[in-house]
């Protein structure tokens, strides 16, 4: 039984790995839901396009994200009432959080940075 359910897992993904780019990347010439066609949900047609769409996806769900870590990390600090063992776990997520924030606001200013120095070639 464990071994048809691992099957069957793997046959999902494989499923979804080939599927799912085929509907992404369709081809958006006179594409038009109401005729039934299939439209990419990603409607764009160069590399620079693509990376900016999903990079701002990706900011749009992740600076909520890192407010949310900074108010637990706040929390954390309130709840550690001095006892040294939680201040250290709070200052780590306060950390950790302030690192993932960086690395979220970087990939995204080295992004528009290459792309502002591509397109004034």
């Amino acid at each position: 039984m464990n071994l048809l359910k691992k099957k069957l897992l793997q046959a999902i993904l494989i499923t979804f790995l080939i599927v799912v780019p085929i509907i992404s990347f369709a081809d958006n010439t006179n594409c038009d839901p109401t005729n039934g066609k299939i439209c990419p949900p990603i409607n764009q047609t160069s590399l620079n396009g693509l990376i900016k769409t999903l990079l701002e996806g990706v900011l749009k769900i992740g600076i909520p994200i890192v407010a949310l870590a900074v108010v637990y990390c706040g929390f954390l600090f309130v709840q550690a009432r001095g006892k040294p063992e939680a201040l250290t776990k709070a200052k780590d997520a306060l950390l950790y959080t302030l690192i993932g924030a960086a690395i979220l606001l970087g990939s995204w200013a080295i992004a528009k940075l290459i792309s502002d120095t591509v397109l004034a070639l």
